[in-house]
């Protein structure tokens, strides 16, 4: 709630608990931009001198999170970017999963119809630059 209004999110779903009562949900709904951040914060595993976020490429939100659900996730190199003129910098371009509810161990992600899988919160693309 506190990190939905620090954002300035004026969507109810969020912090009022009686409006999301009668939702297809029944509750509340954690912030996006708190899912992005455990995102980040569970991708330091080797990633940890990626010093600024340079860009966000795409994603998507596909399922909602609720208070007390348990998020996994796990990052994978998508390309490796020369920036010209630099040679102490690069960037890497990053997919980054979240899962809820269940180990990340398998890497799943979709069905065989392509659609997300209802225990996947969060896929992203994003590019972070890294020191040499």
């Amino acid at each position: 709630m506190m990190a939905a209004r620090l954002y300035q999110s004026a969507a109810r779903v969020h912090f009022n608990q009686h409006a999301a009562h009668a939702t297809r949900f029944g509750r509340r709904i954690v912030y996006g931009g708190h899912v992005l951040s455990h995102a980040r914060a569970l991708s330091w595993n080797g990633l940890g001198n990626a010093f600024r976020l340079a860009a966000i490429n795409g994603g998507a939100h596909a399922a909602p999170v609720f208070a007390g659900d348990t998020l996994y996730a796990w990052s994978e190199v998508m390309e490796r970017i020369e920036l010209p003129g630099r040679a102490d910098l690069g960037a890497l371009r990053l997919r980054t999963v979240v899962v809820k509810n269940r180990a990340a161990s398998d890497f799943a992600v979709k069905d065989g119809a392509g659609n997300y899988l209802p225990s996947v919160a969060l896929d992203l693309d994003w590019t972070v630059l890294m020191p040499r």
